[in-house]
Parts: structure tokens; sequence; C-alpha cells
């Protein structure tokens, strides 16, 4: 065989090999999305091919309930969610020919929430004060096309605050839109 066909046969080779591998799903470098029901901006950087840092600022929603009042209350609060995010069920997704795009998956995280002061409260039996939670969450994420996101994840955690510290259910929803491509 002459050198210009052997070149010819490996090109071709490389060529059809290349084409017919299937490469590994991978979460997105940078993401931005808005959330509508609890409004709020988020921005979620992909590390590696399946870890993200997801980072939230929202307005919040929060219950507690006084068994010695006898008396419940809402708050508002600002907040911000931090969550290092790992992606386990990409290749699956993919296989099945489900969609991996902007970071559509299912993942663990352990997540880290500061919640600001309330914005609004019933200080008849408690008064409103900032917190921490700290808190190891099982989720989904979903990206549709036009962008409609749907994010779900929860898990129990510890919360921190001036009063006292305790487990608390950690539980997150959002419906959104990611921006851009």
């Amino acid at each position: 065989m002459t050198s210009k066909i052997k070149i010819s046969l490996i090109l071709i080779i490389s060529f059809l090999s290349n084409s017919y591998s299937q490469e590994s799903p991978s979460v997105e470098k940078n993401q931005f999305k808005i959330n509508v029901i609890l409004p709020g901006f988020v921005y979620e950087h992909g590390f590696t091919n399946k870890n993200t840092l997801y980072s939230e600022l929202s307005i919040g929603l929060a219950y507690r309930k006084s068994f010695f009042y006898d008396e419940a209350t809402w708050s508002f609060l600002p907040v911000i969610n931090e969550q290092f995010r790992h992606y386990y069920n990409l290749d699956k997704r993919a296989d099945l020919g489900k969609r991996t795009a902007h970071n559509s998956g299912n993942f663990l995280a352990l997540n880290a929430i500061y919640n600001f002061e309330s914005l609004s409260t019933n200080n008849s039996y408690s008064e409103s004060t900032s917190s921490f939670t700290i808190a190891p969450v099982w989720g989904l994420q979903r990206t549709y096309k036009g962008g409609f996101n749907l994010g779900f994840n929860a898990g129990i955690g510890y919360n921190i605050d001036k009063y006292e510290n305790d487990f608390v259910p950690v539980v997150n929803f959002s419906l959104g839109w990611v921006l851009g491509k």
C-alpha cells in the first residue's frame, strides 16, 4: 500500500470512530436563571463534568408554630442559598434519550442557607432573627425547551439562630427560566 492510501484509511477510520463515539454529558459551565414563585436570581457554575456551585439570592417563606402561645406565623425574608451539587444521573438520562441540557438531572448536595431578618412577621411571641441552616439534600432540576426550569430539593438540616439550635426540614421548590442560550 502506498503512503497516501494508508493516510487516507487512517483519516477515514479516525473520522468514523469520532462520529460514532458518544460524548459523556456534562453540566453547564455558567448558567443564569430567574425564579418566579419566590422571586430570586440564580447563578450555577460548573467545576467539573458533574459538579456545580449553585448560588441563589431570593425571597424565602418561613412558617413557625408556637405551642406555648398557640399561634403560628408566616414570614417573608431575604435568603442566600449555596449548594455544592453532584449530578449523579446525567449519563443514564442521556442513554435513555432524556434531556441533560442546562443541568437537567438529579443531584445530591450540601446546602448552606442564610436567612436574614424577616421582612414581615408576627412578633407577638417571637422576635424576628436571622439564622443559618446546613443540610444534605437530594434534588432534581429539569430545563425544558424555551428555557422553562423546574427545581426541587429536600433534606433535613441543622438550624442555628440567636435563640435556639434545632433540626429542621429543608424544602426548596422553584419555577423559572434559564437566561441565555
